[in-house]
């Protein structure tokens, strides 16, 4: 008798002790919040998640009435059984809502993970590709062959190879300028009030780089940062961005697409962007989503260089009074603007002529 009284009672124990939770039906276990947010946190709650405070405290906590005491928003979520705020119910500085935060972030990553995991095993048990068609011949550029014999490895491919010499990534001819109040401007192109050209290639896709003004201005960047091939950039959003001497310089896109490829020239020597914007030191390609109503936001011909003329009027009545003076003579502006006057404001020029500002 007495021996199945200890079986029963350390059959008791066991169950208890597997558990542990902090509340009935509650999604974490004592040691794990303990692990994340410390003993001291869970000082008034026993293993079996039982609160160890005096009845007359717990009493006015009593689940379904209105909590008089600063109680923890993690306890009203009913997350935990017992916890005081002290922090003011500042919970944006507050390291236990930070823990328990990232526990159920983790928790909550992991099993969209494991969804995803498991979406593909299923998929490719009951699906396959019912043909292989060549992306050339249903774009129709070529009349065979039909199907894809490399298995979309289009890198490893005759056909692909010989159509994309047909239309290389690197701009096919250098083009014509026209001198407006000092700076470079092709005709041809559009212009973002940004500072940034967009010049429509073969298959619909544009290509983009910064203006001779703004490089002028900013001078030669330490670093440009370009956009992953593949990416997807709205209209007015960071397109890339241009640091010198730890100051960075973020442009919009003008127009919005996926990016098709980067100029990785032009990662390896920044300076190319500066010393020739419009041909080798162009600096991404679009596949645009919507491009004859985003180029109607553009300047173009005559507009252009109106355009030009009055952001070089603005620069010289940003530098004060004796380089208007020196515009009014028509005086060619140096290649390195902000290099020869540092005392200029760097940020006040992003705003300005970029329109563009670091978040505060």
């Amino acid at each position: 008798m007495k021996t199945n009284e200890f079986k029963l009672k350390r059959k008791k124990e066991n169950d208890m002790g597997s558990k542990k939770l902090i509340g009935i039906d509650q999604p974490f276990d004592y040691k794990e919040v303990v692990a994340v947010t410390g003993p001291e946190y869970v000082e008034n709650l026993q293993h079996d998640g039982v609160a160890l405070v005096p009845y007359e405290k717990l009493k006015k906590n009593l689940p379904g009435f209105y909590l008089t005491e600063d109680t923890c928003v993690w306890m009203r979520a009913g997350i935990i059984n017992f916890r005081r705020c002290d922090y003011d119910y500042d919970c944006y500085h507050c390291p236990f809502d930070q823990a328990m935060t990232n526990a159920l972030e983790d928790k909550a990553a992991l099993k969209r993970k494991e969804r995803a995991v498991n979406w593909v095993k299923h998929v490719k048990t009951r699906y396959q590709m019912s043909s292989a068609p060549c992306i050339h011949f249903l774009s129709g550029r070529i009349m065979s062959p039909e199907e894809c014999s490399v298995n979309y490895m289009c890198h490893d491919c005759n056909v692909h190879e010989l159509l994309h010499k047909e239309s290389p990534m690197e701009p096919t001819h250098k083009p014509e300028y026209k001198n407006v109040s000092g700076y470079k401007m092709v005709e041809d192109y559009f212009y973002h009030f940004g500072h940034s050209w967009v010049d429509v290639e073969p298959f619909r896709r544009v290509r983009i780089g910064i203006d001779d003004f703004i490089s002028k201005i900013l001078g030669p960047a330490d670093e440009i940062n370009l956009p992953p091939v593949g990416t997807l950039i709205k209209r007015g959003e960071t397109g890339c961005i241009l640091t010198r001497n730890n100051k960075k310089a973020p442009m919009q896109s003008p127009i919005s697409g996926t990016v098709f490829a980067v100029n990785d020239k032009v990662g390896k020597n920044p300076e190319l962007a500066h010393d020739d914007p419009f041909h080798e030191g162009w600096l991404y390609i679009l596949d645009p989503e919507n491009l004859e109503p985003e180029l109607t936001g553009l300047y173009s011909g005559r507009e252009c260089f109106q355009w030009m003329e009055k952001e070089s009027q603005n620069l010289y009545h940003l530098m004060g009074p004796r380089y208007e003076q020196l515009a009014a003579t028509g005086g060619e502006p140096i290649g390195d603007i902000y290099g020869h006057f540092p005392e200029m404001d760097w940020d006040r020029l992003v705003r300005t002529f970029l329109h563009m500002a670091e978040k505060r």
